[in-house]
């Protein structure tokens, strides 16, 4: 399947275009790595979401996904990654290498529809949450798309990975990162 195969596919699923996805790193003047209060802004984001995310007890289906990691693992990870996708740093390539293949960093995990969709309730409310966003809907509305294309893209692309594919092999990531 080709990646136009995949984002359509993704688009019906998920409501957002790939288009839409990337007005994040697009379209916002100033950039939403200024806007959302710099590094530190991506790091209280991923903070807000995994203190949901390892509080959702009523969930322990979606809960078991991170089981093989920490919350100031999970938080790390996506903090380094937020901040190398918006224009900052490479701190994502320093930890985990050159690639970020994030399907393949899911892939060993069982994240269907349901999955997304919990991912990014608990995404919206740490959006929503956080201080530096209260008063930029434009920003809000820019992440809640990126992410929500992305939450869906996984699901669609996990489904055609190979063996070969999967980040770290057929095994876990060593050092029980992602």
């Amino acid at each position: 399947m080709s990646k136009y195969d995949l984002r359509t596919k993704t688009q019906s699923l998920s409501g957002i275009s790939h288009g839409q996805s990337l007005l994040a790193s697009t379209s916002l003047t100033p950039p939403l790595l200024t806007r959302i209060g710099g590094p530190t802004g991506f790091h209280t984001l991923s903070t807000l979401f995994y203190k949901r995310v390892f509080a959702d007890i009523e969930h322990p289906w979606f809960l078991g996904i991170f089981a093989t990691s920490t919350s100031t693992e999970a938080i790390d990870n996506q903090y380094r990654f937020l901040v190398q996708t918006f224009g900052g740093e490479e701190l994502y390539k320093e930890k985990k290498g050159k690639y970020t293949r994030l399907v393949g960093r899911h892939a060993n995990y069982k994240i269907g529809l349901q999955a997304a969709e919990r991912w990014m309730y608990h995404m919206d409310l740490a959006i929503e949450d956080h201080e530096m966003l209260k008063d930029d809907e434009d920003a809000r509305e820019a992440l809640k798309m990126y992410f929500r294309f992305t939450a869906f893209y996984i699901v669609v692309a996990s489904e055609y990975m190979r063996d070969d594919q999967l980040s770290g092999g057929t095994q876990l990531d060593s050092g029980r990162i992602w």
